[in-house]
């Protein structure tokens, strides 16, 4: 979940030729796809800034639009992108809420010191200001690594105590946090929650609108597969989706997962949401970004 960040001073001249030109958004040049699927910065990095993605993007028929890093950025660029996605009528998806300690397996929010615990906590309260200077109703949460010396219920039952408190929190500004499970196989060793099943027993423990799953099927693909049959059994806690081919974490089509009956099954549910396109190009430069929208049209069309 890392992508690279821009700078503010790019963001900022983007946002100011706008506003000095006085002209109205473009209208997209292609047919909008028919799901909510979202590029992120560095999808289409050889077109320019953020903001210059942003619209790229939205001149191929995107929709939606994520980025984890936002909660980092300054208030210049949060502004300067919700005014972009605003203009041209797309929606924004998650951003980070808390950024886990990668390096130092940070936060063990199960564990005995409740000092991660309230780390966290503090970290969702600032967290609302960027969702409503973003106009973001997900924000993506980790709940964190394992602590190998206690039993695995202790830490669950205090995990589910923290998302309550932390719904305590974002329910009244209408906002919903998203656990996502990662893969302890190729990328992250040592998280706590590792599939979506263990996602939904928290998502139901904690028992609010404001704590759901993000299901991210390349991590659940490499942990543990049957990617529709579990999305069909977790389905009333999945509150968002993302997308990335296995091996690789590529594109749609570069691997083994099958995205067309995965959308087939989407559009079936009468999915709504946005889906993360959480993954990098099998390619680089603009022949790639051209062979990331002809994947996700080929995708769109099933």
């Amino acid at each position: 979940m890392k992508f690279t960040r821009r700078s503010a001073l790019a963001a900022g001249f983007a946002t100011a030729g706008a506003a000095t030109t006085g002209r109205a958004a473009p209208v997209q040049n292609a047919a909008r796809f028919s799901l909510g699927f979202a590029p992120h910065e560095g999808s289409f990095k050889s077109r320019g800034n953020r903001i210059e993605q942003i619209a790229y993007a939205a001149d191929q028929g995107f929709t939606a639009w994520e980025d984890n890093e936002a909660a980092g950025r300054s208030i210049a660029e949060q502004t300067a992108m919700a005014k972009a996605l605003q203009q041209r009528g797309m929606k924004m998806g998650v951003f980070v809420a808390s950024m886990p300690k990668w390096v130092d397996f940070r936060p063990v929010l199960g564990g005995n010191d409740d000092g991660d615990r309230q780390a966290f906590l503090a970290d969702i309260r600032a967290s609302i200001d960027v969702a409503k200077r973003l106009d973001a109703k997900w924000m993506t949460v980790v709940t964190g690594f394992l602590d190998r010396k206690l039993p695995v219920e202790i830490q669950t039952g205090r995990i589910i105590d923290t998302m309550r408190r932390a719904a305590d929190i974002v329910q009244p500004h209408g906002l919903v946090m998203v656990m996502e499970p990662l893969n302890t196989l190729v990328n992250h060793p040592g998280v706590f929650m590792q599939t979506i099943p263990q996602g939904f027993a928290v998502a139901k423990g904690a028992n609010s609108p404001a704590v759901k799953v993000l299901a991210d099927l390349y991590h659940e693909q490499i942990q543990a597969g049957n990617l529709i049959n579990t999305l069909q059994s977790c389905w009333d806690e999945i509150g968002y989706i993302q997308f990335g081919d296995n091996p690789g974490r590529k594109e749609p089509g570069t691997g083994e997962i099958n995205y067309r009956n995965v959308v087939r099954w989407l559009r079936a549910k009468k999915f709504a949401g946005v889906i993360g396109m959480e993954h990098g190009n099998s390619i680089d430069g603009r022949a790639g970004e051209e062979r990331l929208i002809a994947a996700y049209r080929e995708i769109d069309a099933a």
